[in-house]
């Protein structure tokens, strides 16, 4: 009988390998799910614009430091 030996640098690298595999697995669906989604029109259009809607900012704030900055 032969037996294999498995080290400790071994398993990790299997255990990397995997994690690897999977991680690979689920970005790879993601985008084709978003490209099948693109063909049928199903997607939500977003854009620069929407992302920054409910982000409000009075720009004169930014450009004048206030006194406590001093």
């Amino acid at each position: 009988m032969h037996f294999l030996y498995f080290d400790a640098g071994l398993g990790a690298m299997l255990i990397q390998a995997i994690v690897a595999v999977v991680a690979g697995v689920v970005l790879f669906s993601k985008n084709a799910m978003y490209k099948i989604k693109a063909i049928f029109g199903l997607h939500k259009n977003t854009s620069d614009e929407d992302v920054f809607d409910d982000i409000d900012i009075d720009d004169s704030q930014i450009e004048k430091p206030s006194k406590d900055d001093k």
